[in-house]
């Protein structure tokens, strides 16, 4: 379906996704409104002037803000979310308003400098007038575009986000328990250790979304627990000072599954 330029709405737009998203539909040449807690129009005002709403704040309160613009909204308009998480956010969108729905959660940061190779999960939830939009827009910028559920994206985002930001978080405890000072941790590290070292910092810079991300991830806990399994399985050739065991089951695990390959020594 062919549309027009039209505004958009970005609840949040002064963050750092909404600001990116912001920056990326003003250069598709689109005029982008932003409103926030301190700035911007009203809910109201907002829907009554951009036919597409994107809702781009702190997930505490994502679900809080959809009640609130969700109701403002007419049928044929679009309202979407950028949080990491789509089971929660995509029912209240669906509960709070009678427009398009569609949730979606951007696979990178605001430090990329454009759309091209990056992933971005779609998760269409009502309607289908303006999915064409929105997939040619980001597809015509480089972005590798994967639609699925709510539900399936939350379980795979359980090992993507929430078992790897936990195992970041048991890392950063390891480190601090043994003492070891910050440029000595540096001088000794691979390449591999410094992105992981990378990744506990903005955990630690941002403790409160990365523990949202964690805690609230319907599939989280029992992803985390089943790990703590596998941690003591693979724990007890290395008690044992037994490397042969341990070989096997790490070649056990390369069988079990083909998608992991392996990669040259550090």
């Amino acid at each position: 379906m062919k549309r027009g330029i039209f505004s958009i709405g970005i609840i949040g737009g002064a963050g750092g996704m909404g600001r990116w998203f912001a920056d990326f539909f003003r250069r598709a040449g689109y005029p982008v409104v932003t409103t926030g807690r301190t700035h911007g129009p009203d809910f109201a005002s907002l829907a009554a002037a951009c036919p597409v709403v994107v809702v781009s704040v702190p997930m505490a309160v994502t679900e809080e803000v959809i009640g609130k613009i969700g109701p403002c909204l007419p049928r044929e308009s679009l309202l979407m979310d950028l949080t990491s998480l789509k089971e929660g956010p995509v029912q209240a969108m669906l509960a709070a308003s009678v427009s398009e729905v569609i949730g979606l959660h951007p696979l990178f940061g605001p430090g990329v400098s454009s759309l091209s190779g990056q992933n971005i999960a779609v998760c269409p939830a009502r309607g289908d007038s303006w999915l064409p939009w929105l997939k040619e827009i980001l597809e015509k910028n480089g972005a590798r575009l994967v639609e699925t559920t709510p539900a399936r994206h939350d379980e795979v985002m359980a090992v993507v986000q929430a078992l790897n930001h936990f195992l970041a978080a048991v890392l950063g405890r390891a480190i601090a328990a043994a003492g070891i000072a910050p440029e000595e941790l540096r001088d000794f590290s691979t390449p591999v250790f410094r992105n992981r070292l990378d990744h506990l910092q903005r955990l630690l810079s941002h403790p409160d979304l990365y523990a949202h991300l964690i805690a609230h991830n319907p599939y989280g806990k029992s992803a985390i627990i089943s790990n703590i399994c596998h941690l003591e399985d693979l724990l007890a050739p290395v008690r044992e000072g037994d490397a042969a065991a341990l070989e096997d089951r790490l070649r056990a695990l390369r069988e079990a599954s083909p998608s992991l390959q392996p990669h040259p020594r550090e």
